[in-house]
């Protein structure tokens, strides 16, 4: 007897693959979703469908450019600005308490992770290196021990990923993880601040470069600076 899966389920495995292939760039911006194909590509009816793409929608990949028209958003310059300043504002401060509340097994974690990133960085392995840099900074907020500040991050998560997809400066991002990695290490709470500052302003910098060239864009993330 074939088992039957949850419509829920098959909402959120439609949903989860299709944020996957957003973030790793298989959909791009401007691609647009269509109900009917997708469904029969999944498998599917179409209500799953409907209903990953309007969490898609709340979770700021996707927008309808007409009520019947879903695409994948163009990131534009206020999106990313928007998104550091939120980066600026509190991976700094999860730093500065990962410093503070790291245990050696933490920090064998993230040493473990930075093995690999070198690895997928040497053999220009772009999805791996995005999963492996997501996953380290999830490490570092995890580190920090605030279930509060997971909470909060949490909505912005996935986009947050999307925009460390977009850097492909790898090679200078291995380097500012292991800095940041040694700051936290060293358990000063403002060295590891002040790396985890440089670290997100100049991913903005990078990200900018990639995504818009030469354009002029608000560098509100350091404003404050």
């Amino acid at each position: 007897m074939t088992k039957i899966e949850p419509l829920g389920a098959v909402r959120e495995r439609v949903l989860g693959e299709l944020r996957r292939e957003i973030i790793a760039g298989r959909l791009r911006p401007g691609d647009r979703l269509v109900e009917r194909e997708l469904a029969e590509r999944f498998g599917v009816s179409r209500v799953p469908v409907r209903e990953a793409i309007r969490a898609l929608v709340a979770e700021g990949f996707v927008h309808f450019e007409t009520p019947r028209r879903a695409v994948v958003r163009r990131l534009t310059p206020t999106d990313v600005a928007e998104l550091f300043e939120l980066r600026e504002a509190l991976e700094v401060y999860a730093a500065g308490l990962a410093a503070s509340r790291a245990t050696p097994g933490d920090l064998a974690e993230v040493e473990e992770l930075l093995d690999r990133a070198a690895v997928a960085t040497e053999a220009g392995d772009a999805e791996v290196i995005t999963d492996i840099n997501s996953r380290l900074h999830e490490r570092i907020l995890a580190m920090a021990d605030n279930s509060l500040l997971v909470s909060v991050l949490e909505p912005v998560a996935g986009r947050l990923r999307w925009l460390t997809r977009q850097n492909e400066e790898w090679p200078q991002l291995l380097v500012e993880h292991r800095e940041l990695y040694e700051a936290i290490a060293s358990g000063d709470p403002e060295r590891a601040r002040a790396h985890a500052l440089t670290h997100v302003r100049t991913n903005y910098r990078s990200t900018v470069r990639q995504l818009f060239g030469g354009e002029e864009v608000p560098r509100r993330a350091e404003e404050r600076g």
